[in-house]
């Protein structure tokens, strides 16, 4: 089940979970680095257009400045007479500065912003991607600071929505097609392989692969014996037999 942002009331909390929860503003919300309510997502996507458009109103604003500078120029000229072209030139000139480093200071402001942004946008939509797909595949709510960051490292916004990249952050990473860019579940899927102590397994409370006399919560990386490059028969047959639920999860994964 999806682990629920807000409640009304203490009392709606499952109890398993209340620890997880903190009072905000009257109601109990989910206490995870990075995630809001929606709402307030969209109010950052849409002050972000927003951002947008003063950029480029401003740059706008530039162009018939410099018009009406080049303009009072050919006037200057025309009513000097007694004074030197060259003169002319450097009293624009000084005008034409100080105007230009006006507009780099509401530039350099409004693009700060906009990036500030963007990059605290990206993070909240990644999460709130990445943490729907894992509470379906059974992700430990204990786990939630640790995915997000895992996802964060893989996954960008291109075009408003998440996409993953390899480790040099540039080149697409693709899913299990070898065509298709890889998708959040694909990814998901891969740590509920790769990092099967994050998730809940059916067969008890325990990660997957602690042995019976191990040390309570003990966890350790499960190699998926269902993928081709580490297939291994002996290994499927023990994990149905000792965690079907795990066994299931890799298998689909595979």
């Amino acid at each position: 089940m999806a682990l629920k942002f807000k409640f009304k009331s203490r009392e709606e909390i499952p109890a398993e979970l209340v620890n997880l929860y903190v009072e905000r503003e009257g109601a109990f919300v989910l206490d995870a680095e990075g995630v809001v309510e929606k709402t307030k997502a969209d109010e950052m996507r849409n002050h972000n257009i927003d951002l947008r458009k003063q950029l480029e109103e401003s740059s706008r604003t530039a162009t018939e400045q410099l018009k009406q500078v080049q303009a009072e120029k050919e006037r200057l000229e025309l009513l000097a007479q007694g004074h030197k072209p060259e003169e002319l030139d450097r009293l624009v000139g000084e005008r034409i500065k100080g105007l230009k480093a006006d507009w780099d200071k509401q530039l350099s402001t409004v693009t700060g912003e906009r990036d500030s942004l963007t990059s605290r946008l990206t993070a909240i939509q990644i999460d709130q991607g990445v943490l729907t797909v894992a509470t379906k595949r059974g992700l430990r709510p204990t786990a939630i600071p640790d995915i997000t960051a895992r996802a964060r490292v893989v996954f960008k916004l291109v075009n408003g929505a998440p996409r993953a990249f390899e480790n040099d952050g540039t080149t697409l990473r693709y899913g299990k097609d070898g065509v298709s860019p890889m998708t959040l579940e694909e990814w998901v899927d891969a740590q509920v392989a790769d990092a099967p102590h994050l998730f809940e397994s059916n067969a008890g409370g325990g990660a997957a692969g602690n042995s019976a006399g191990g040390a309570a919560g003990s966890q350790r990386s499960v190699k998926n014996p269902f993928r081709k490059d580490t297939w291994n028969l002996t290994e499927q047959m023990k994990l149905q037999k000792t965690d079907p639920g795990l066994a299931a999860r890799l298998k689909a994964a595979a």
